[in-house]
């Protein structure tokens, strides 16, 4: 499970709870602070619990880093943090911080909720939908971003990529991340949600795997449609690593992987779009449920939706059309 669940003495009520954290995955602290606190409250946002009880900070400070470095970095990762919990509706109890080589930023975060009011992710039926709440690709967006600065490296990708579309691709993933995917767990309420998990370290198609496992029901999985930052797709192929299009390249704070009744699907992706939750909400339906013996898989050719950075050019924020998923090992 995403988090765990523990019952309680007191009838009727379980403890949730969960921890993550992360070493610096983006070059500004503030961001870097909310990222993190993205990333741990996405587990609790899985279960379906959009409203976190107390959260604690986990926090390692660089000793390689100078007094001055350290009180500057640190305090806007903090800050990163904190603002993030109060986004989500909480905020920062407590925690402990220690003095390591690295940096590392990360929480626990607890809930107490009836049984009731969780939705744990085993109960996925043939004819679901799989729904993602946010695009793929960070891990790329990330390593292009370094490579900018690693001639070796960026002749791999030079002719497939600019820079400046690099540095967007980078900002994008960064604003992403920092998402939180509250509003994705509030709607997997109302519109019946049978199961659902974050995307995280293990790539989508891991993910899928492991959650397959979980079901009560003789269910397969498959994928068909890969929602993936644009200009990634091409950076994993022609770089040779990542396996983005298999599947398999990792994400940081990614979207909740949602399992929906087919005739909930299209409407959950028009909800999360809407005013009512503010801008930037995205959904895409990516595979469906079907009967089988527990296994998950992506179609040879997946047909990969290009997602344009919010706020570009672009008015329908997305440029569909088929990839090969084969690249060289």
């Amino acid at each position: 499970l995403d988090s765990c669940i523990i019952p309680l003495r007191h009838r009727g009520l379980s403890l949730v709870q969960t921890t993550d954290f992360s070493y610096p995955l983006v070059d500004d602290p503030y961001m870097m602070g909310r990222i993190a606190c993205a990333n741990v409250l996405s587990n609790l946002y899985a279960m379906g619990i959009t409203d976190c009880d107390n959260m604690l900070m986990l926090l390692s400070v660089s000793q390689n880093m100078s007094k001055k470095e350290r009180e500057k970095i640190t305090s806007l990762m903090i800050k990163g943090f904190r603002d993030a919990a109060e986004e989500g509706g909480t905020v920062v109890t407590g925690g402990q911080t220690v003095v390591n080589p690295w940096i590392i930023i990360g929480g626990v975060d607890t809930a107490v909720r009836q049984p009731n009011e969780l939705i744990t992710p085993d109960s996925a039926v043939v004819g679901d939908m799989l729904l993602l709440t946010k695009p793929l690709g960070t891990q790329v967006a990330l390593n292009a971003h370094q490579w900018l600065d690693s001639p070796e490296k960026w002749n791999k990708i030079k002719m497939v990529v600019s820079r400046e579309e690099v540095v967007v691709a980078y900002q994008e993933a960064m604003f992403s991340m920092a998402t939180l995917n509250r509003t994705a767990a509030e709607l997997m309420h109302t519109f019946n949600a049978h199961a659902a998990t974050d995307t995280t370290g293990f790539g989508i198609l891991r993910h899928c795997q492991n959650l397959v496992k979980q079901q009560r029901n003789e269910v397969s999985f498959v994928i068909h449609n890969l929602p993936i930052i644009v200009k990634m797709a091409v950076i994993s192929k022609a770089s040779g690593q990542f396996g983005l299009l298999q599947g398999t390249s990792a994400e940081t704070s990614g979207g909740l992987l949602i399992y929906l009744p087919r005739e909930q699907a299209a409407c959950f992706c028009s909800a999360i779009k809407s005013s009512k939750y503010g801008e930037g909400g995205q959904a895409w339906i990516i595979g469906i449920v079907e009967k089988g013996n527990r296994t998950a898989q992506i179609i040879d050719i997946p047909w990969v939706i290009e997602v344009q950075p919010r706020g570009a050019d672009v008015p329908t924020a997305l440029v569909s059309h088929k990839f090969s998923a084969s690249e060289p090992s």
